[in-house]
């Protein structure tokens, strides 16, 4: 019932936010999906690790016939597309066949299996296409932000990052003179953050075939949740970023051409209109929120995916400074965001247990004064960093520190299983 109900919700969700772009103008989620079945997709790497997903449902021998089902399908629509001169000018050459294979697990598991056997075939469908959508889902919402908030804040985040020291104007001088090995290393990172939480996903979903069932938590349900809930507050703040707002790429809606070089300077805020292009996506920065993600879900692993994970939160918080798509204070938000929500689902999975309760109580409230003092003190912030940057810092440390008191109170009441004694043989 709780599967059924979650697809009846998603189908919905999607249903609604397909005619919402309609009446906008641009190409929605279940649209764009469905032209990847034909035409180059976006990303193929992104449909590669959503088959991944799938494929944790099946055994080692259907893993492989099903990856060199997928590997040949491509293979098909490469030569046809180098036979008819339509080799793709955007997105990737290849990625089709997975999604035919996805497509081909639902369709066997609808026609050709029974019971249990069907049900855990259509969850693993179900994980894999979630991911997918949830990168059109992702895609949609973010026209449809450019398009409902012509003003955006940008003026008062700024002035609020100078309580940081304006950390984005700092990590892009240094990405300059990087050179390009420094910029297509931290532009592949942040590209492909939704492959590295399927590296993580797949080590927790490893036993799924052997067990026949899913863990209750692991990576994908926090994953989908943010990029759900985090749509949402960047319709409450609209925000374009420094690149946009303060740099060269926003053209004539910019304040001025400032960013990387100089300050922008401690002036009265205001909301300020934007073209109907660029996305007001920066509030709170969810690509610091599911780096944050999988940094936590990687603590459990062994060395190699810790190290891992380290490293692309790293990498993911060096790129959305450097690249000026964020500011400071959008990280910060993005931390408390993603260590709210994963503590939600796991309050959800202990049957909203009280300690948990507050815990997403405090994440939530420290979340929400964190963006009204983005709004309502910008120059208190500007003119007394050395107040508000520890204040903003403490504050995100107290939301992790509360999550990890709490996880770990939850383990230590386990009971370790009690071992029984054994009868002795008899002489």
């Amino acid at each position: 019932m709780l599967w059924g109900s979650a697809g009846v919700l998603t189908l919905g969700f999607l249903v609604a936010l397909q005619i919402v772009a309609y009446r906008l103008g641009i190409p929605g989620p279940i649209t764009t999906q469905a032209r990847e079945v034909v035409h180059a997709p976006k990303s193929g790497f992104l449909l590669y690790a959503s088959l991944a997903l799938t494929m944790v449902v099946l055994s080692r021998r259907q893993r492989l016939i099903a990856l060199g089902t997928a590997i040949g399908i491509d293979l098909v629509f490469l030569l046809v597309r180098w036979a008819t001169g339509t080799y793709p000018d955007e997105g990737h050459p290849f990625g089709n066949g997975a999604l035919w294979v996805i497509l081909g697990c639902g369709i066997i598991a609808l026609t050709r299996r029974t019971g249990p056997e069907r049900l855990l075939m259509l969850k693993g469908v179900g994980l894999g296409l979630l991911l997918v959508t949830g990168r059109k889902t992702g895609d949609t919402w973010l026209l449809i932000t450019s398009k409902t908030r012509p003003v955006v804040l940008d003026p008062y985040v700024a002035m609020a990052d100078h309580a940081l020291g304006n950390p984005s104007w700092l990590a892009g001088r240094l990405l300059r003179a990087s050179g390009p090995v420094g910029e297509h290393a931290l532009d592949y990172v942040y590209a492909q953050l939704a492959v590295a939480a399927v590296c993580v996903a797949l080590y927790q979903l490893r036993h799924v075939a052997a067990e026949r069932r899913f863990p209750r938590h692991h990576l994908v349900r926090t994953f989908l949740l943010i990029g759900v809930l985090g749509p949402a507050v960047y319709m409450i703040y609209p925000v374009v970023g420094p690149m946009f707002a303060y740099g060269p790429e926003g053209g004539p809606w910019a304040v001025a051409d400032l960013w990387p070089d100089t300050l922008p300077p401690v002036a009265t805020p205001y909301a300020m209109p934007f073209d109907g292009i660029t996305p007001r996506n920066c509030m709170p920065s969810l690509h610091t929120a599911w780096a944050t993600t999988i940094y936590i879900h990687s603590r459990r692993g062994p060395r190699a995916l810790r190290l891992a994970g380290t490293f692309w939160l790293i990498a993911t918080l060096a790129a959305t400074l450097a690249f000026g798509w964020h500011y400071g204070v959008d990280l910060i938000a993005g931390v408390v965001f993603a260590y709210t929500v994963e503590a939600a689902l796991r309050t959800y999975d202990r049957g909203w247990d009280r300690a948990g309760l507050r815990l997403v109580g405090y994440g939530t409230v420290v979340f929400a004064v964190l963006l009204a003092s983005y709004r309502f003190l910008p120059m208190e912030m500007a003119a007394y960093p050395w107040l508000f940057a520890p204040l903003l810092l403490l504050a995100m440390a107290s939301v992790v520190h509360g999550y990890r008191r709490t996880t770990r109170l939850w383990e230590a009441r386990i009971p370790a299983p009690r071992t029984e004694p054994q009868p002795e043989p008899a002489v």
